[in-house]
């Protein structure tokens, strides 16, 4: 049995006093709560957040500024993120059941960790990101549902969410309090490539408390979609999602955002197909081309090449929908 003290933070300056070594903070719970009884996360002390702030309200720049606490369904219909941001809003109903959307939050959903079954299996599994050092059961066992891009020889556990793929696709701004002061990290740099250290799955460090995700204005937001494939139509994580913004002007790309989910250790930003696409015409035949730049680099593990070939076709068609163009 794992004893643990429990204490309800009223404020994030609350929380940070009531915080110590060991510690976790809990959100909805639909992730941490799950980790404690499979014995993975054995905290000393839960510090419960979840009367932090859950507003979502114009951002300072414009955008949308969103409290940590607030509950995925909430965020997914609010009037603002579905008119302005509707990829967002879309990747979060494809996520879960209605009845963990009601319970998860939004900061705890940047935290959630990998849905890796040799992860989970504590007791006949060896797991670098469970025990630094142990091993990756997974690179040679079965690996259907696991990484083709930035793996390593340690690691090739994806990122489960699908939130946080819109998000990256949005160049979000994540806000934590750390050592009483309020930080602004950009969202490409929370997460990270396992490397040597698959046990990190951010940059975060552990006192640090998510206040809030900023999404900054971007002109052509409400023109994006999420798109996410999987084995089953509910309840499965994504085999291949993409979340994508597309500007087109006289027939031009002007802007473009596109990540990609299911595919990395963390939400993948496609960098390359966006810097091929600028400037250049809204085809199938462009699109086809950025995505095979995106994926050349893939290495594909025993069971899941067929990875590769999905993500491209994704692409495409996500691609393809949000320009109006025939297929």
């Amino acid at each position: 049995m794992n004893l643990f003290t429990y204490a309800r933070a009223t404020s994030a300056a609350d929380a940070a006093s009531k915080f110590q070594p060991a510690a976790k903070f809990l959100g909805g719970g639909t992730n941490l709560v799950d980790l404690m009884r499979e014995t993975i996360e054995r905290p000393t002390a839960l510090v419960d957040v979840t009367g932090l702030s859950s507003a979502i309200a114009e951002g300072p720049q414009g955008g949308l500024l969103i409290g940590a606490a607030a509950r995925n369904t909430k965020v997914a219909e609010d009037t603002l993120v579905r008119t302005r941001y509707p990829a967002l809003s879309r990747a979060i109903v494809s996520g879960a059941s209605a009845q963990i959307r009601n319970m998860a939050t939004v900061g705890g959903n940047l935290l959630q960790r990998t849905r890796c079954t040799y992860f989970y299996d504590d007791e006949g599994s060896s797991c670098n990101k469970r025990q630094p050092g142990q091993g990756c059961d997974a690179i040679d066992g079965f690996n259907r549902n696991h990484a083709v891009l930035g793996a390593s020889s340690s690691c090739v556990a994806v990122h489960p969410s699908d939130m946080c793929v819109a998000l990256a696709a949005f160049d979000a701004v994540v806000h934590i309090q750390r050592d009483g002061q309020e930080l602004k990290i950009p969202f490409g740099d929370v997460h990270r490539l396992p490397g040597d250290r698959p046990d990190l799955d951010t940059t975060l460090h552990p006192a640090d408390l998510i206040v809030a995700v900023e999404l900054p204005p971007l002109s052509f937001s409400a023109r994006s979609t999420y798109r996410k494939v999987r084995d089953r139509a509910s309840y499965a994580f994504a085999l291949v999602s993409v979340a994508a913004a597309l500007d087109i002007k006289d027939g031009k790309i002007a802007d473009v955002r596109l990540a990609l989910g299911g595919v990395a250790h963390k939400p993948w930003r496609a960098s390359k197909a966006e810097a091929m696409l600028r400037g250049g015409p809204a085809t199938e035949d462009a699109f086809r081309a950025a995505a095979a730049a995106e994926l050349a680099d893939a290495e594909p593990l025993s069971h899941n090449g067929f990875k590769i070939e999905l993500a491209r076709r994704a692409i495409v068609a996500v691609l393809v929908e949000l320009a109006g163009v025939e297929a």
